[in-house]
């Protein structure tokens, strides 16, 4: 199976550079839109600005949807402060460690950008000494530092910063020689790309899936509202999302991850052998795992009451939620997956 790998990974780099922040994704979704396309794919927004794309296939009575998710963390702004800080919120679940020293970007809602840094409020040790190591980093201590000449909440309203305005996470894209690829938001970039290799390569290859196919990149799935419509004729629900790399867990940065059951529901076991069976029968690297604090769309999906089985699977992402890697192995094990689902 020749999947063309160059193109997954130069369009994942191209999505990650693109700040997505849930609430805040008409720039991606219309990105992707574009791009779907450009491979002659006909696609639709839902109300909620979500993007649904379809590809028909020989068999129009049992219809599969694959899912993944463009939004990623993010914040925005809480409270200006007096002393012309930020306060800040979380888009999504995450420590305020796992940023502690991010370089931001805060877009305004006139469109304005400023960058700045996430720090706690006490942050040198030469001045506050061990307290910089003993506090506990939260809401009410973290903040934005401006990169501009602000030192009232004054002058933060006169540049055009207000309550509300979003704050994107710098990604700092990294791939290796060896092929690891480090950044923010790989959840859940990776599998959007994911899904663009497969299509690539149906079109490459002028394949026909077996079933006729939609692929829903939900909007909102960090907030757990993604999914809002599930096509009629739609039997199965294959979700794409990250397996979580870490001790006592299964999941390996090099193979595609097929999940037994996450923290709302155990997935359907027939499906999940299914899915299993595609990987042994083609040689593909996969593991089972349970993941414990997590949810899919399609768990979220199917606890919401939409009458489709359902099913998830993606690659293996180290330190999830944090400073994330994976390796190119796993995307490349994730899209052949894909292919043999929808077409065998």
């Amino acid at each position: 199976m020749n999947i063309d790998m160059s193109y997954v990974k130069d369009f994942m780099l191209k999505i990650l550079s693109v700040p997505s922040p849930a609430g805040d994704t008409d720039v991606s979704i219309n990105m992707l839109d574009e791009e779907f396309k450009k491979f002659g794919v006909t696609t639709v927004k839902t109300k909620k600005k979500a993007l649904i794309a379809t590809i028909e296939g020989e068999d129009n009575e049992n219809q599969k949807m694959i899912s993944a998710h463009i939004d990623t963390l993010g914040a925005i702004v809480r409270e200006i402060k007096p002393n012309g800080r930020l306060k800040i919120v979380q888009i999504g679940g995450f420590a305020w460690s796992s940023v502690e020293g991010e370089n931001v970007t805060i877009k305004t809602i006139k469109g304005k950008e400023f960058t700045g840094t996430i720090l706690p409020d006490k942050a040198s040790i030469h001045v506050h000494s061990d307290v910089v190591r003993e506090t506990l980093r939260t809401d009410d201590n973290m903040e934005v530092r401006i990169d501009e000449f602000v030192k009232t909440k004054e002058d933060v309203l006169n540049i055009g910063i207000n309550v509300g305005d979003f704050v994107y996470f710098e990604p700092r894209t990294v791939v290796t020689k060896e092929g690891f690829i480090k950044s923010r938001h790989l959840d859940d970039k990776a599998c959007v790309a994911a899904i663009f290799g497969l299509v690539k390569y149906l079109k490459d290859n002028n394949i026909k899936p077996k079933y006729t196919t939609h692929f829903y990149i939900n909007n909102y799935e960090e907030l757990g509202h993604g999914i809002a419509i599930v096509p009629e004729k739609v039997k199965e629900h294959l979700a794409l999302d990250i397996g979580t790399v870490a001790d006592h867990q299964t999941s390996e940065e090099t193979k595609v991850t097929i999940c037994a059951k996450d923290s709302r529901t155990p997935y359907d076991f027939e499906f999940r052998k299914k899915l299993v069976d595609i990987c042994e029968k083609n040689d593909i690297d996969y593991v089972v795992d349970v993941h414990y604090r997590y949810g899919s769309d399609a768990s979220i999906a199917a606890t919401n009451g939409f009458d489709v089985n359902f099913a998830c699977a993606g690659p293996g992402v180290d330190a999830t939620h944090h400073y994330e890697r994976t390796h190119i192995s796993s995307i490349e094990n994730n899209v052949k997956l894909l292919v043999k689902y929808i077409t065998e």
